[in-house]
Order: C-alpha cells, then structure tokens, then sequence
C-alpha cells in the first residue's frame, strides 16, 4: 500500500478532464477485460463510461496524484508539479447512481441526506498502479466527505471489477442492474450499499 507521501489525494478541476479521459481509458481496457468482453468494454465507453463533469462542479470528484518514475515520467502526460493523475473517484449528492456527461439517463436532482444515500462515483484506477491502494484512499475520502455533508448511507452501482474491492470495504450487493449500451451490449453491475 501507498503511503500519504507517496500519493496526494485533491479536488479535481476542470484542467483535469483531458488526463481523466485518457486514464479512464486506459482502467476500463486494462482492469475490466477480465470482467467483461471487448463489446461491452467498448460500448461502455461510448455510452456510461468517462467524465462526468457535474461531479467536478459540485467538487465532490477526487484525484489521486503521484510523482512518477523515469519511465512513466517520458511515457504520461505531466501535470504540474510533475505528477501524474493514478486514479479518480467521487460521491455525489444528486439522483443520478453512475454514468458520465454522455450517459442519458441522468438525474441530476439533489438527495436529502437525511433521507437518501449518498452515491459513491466513477472509480478508475491507473492499471500501473493497481492494487497499491489508492482506490482505497479515494474511497475512505469519499466516504468521509459525503459522511461531514451528513449522509448515513452510501450507495453505487458498481462494476465487476469494482465490486471486489468495495465488497472488502463492507459494500453490500443488493441487486444486479443491466445497463444497455449503444453497441446493443448491456453492461452488468451491481447495485451495492453500506451504512456510513
């Protein structure tokens, strides 16, 4: 696991979004393939996968920043600092349960927290730096944030791949959801749950 030092978790900006799309990319094609076939991975990206930006807006979007090694310092793109974007995730206070600005199901009305469960959003992780830790630090800043706007209840609809993970942070599956991309694939997640 990564240390703090190692790995700065931050607010991510609208200055982001060029690096978020090539990183989220490069997840869903290198972490996913196990999960899901080459159709539902493609026809994901076109359809559920990517950006959303209202995440940005509501600043309720994290990235994860780590200064790179001489390879990856010549092979990615450099932020400033000369950090590079390892990861990114998010919780959101509005209806919509996962999706990016090209997905047409969104529900961007607010969640009374008193009432509803926060989303946990959009986690994609470098596959360079996988099973390092840094969906778990993502996660835990996710989960506190959402927990000081005062949520009770966390709720996603997460990937096959994302499932195993958030199972290990006491994420519960409710239910499958099969989302139809524009390929005519659909796309199996899960709907999961934990009290804060």
């Amino acid at each position: 696991m990564m240390t703090q030092t190692e790995i700065h978790v931050r607010l991510a900006v609208p200055e982001d979004i060029p690096f978020l799309h090539a990183l989220i990319e490069a997840s869903v094609r290198g972490l996913q393939a196990q999960d899901y076939t080459h159709a539902q991975i493609e026809g994901a990206l076109k359809t559920v996968f990517g950006v959303d930006s209202q995440l940005i807006s509501d600043g309720t979007y994290l990235v994860a920043e780590a200064a790179p090694s001489a390879t990856q310092r010549t092979e990615a793109k450099k932020l400033q600092a000369g950090s590079i974007i390892v990861g990114c995730g998010g919780w959101s206070k509005r209806k919509t349960l996962y999706g990016s600005d090209h997905w047409t199901g969104r529900e961007d009305a607010l969640l009374d927290p008193f009432r509803d469960a926060a989303k946990i959003r959009a986690f994609f992780i470098h596959p360079d730096w996988a099973r390092r830790g840094v969906g778990s630090m993502i996660l835990k800043a996710c989960e506190d944030a959402a927990r000081s706007a005062g949520f009770a209840r966390f709720e996603m609809g997460a990937t096959l791949t994302g499932a195993k993970l958030f199972g290990t942070k006491g994420y519960v599956a409710v239910k499958p959801i099969s989302i139809p991309l524009v390929n005519g694939e659909s796309l199996p997640v899960i709907h999961m749950e934990k009290q804060a």
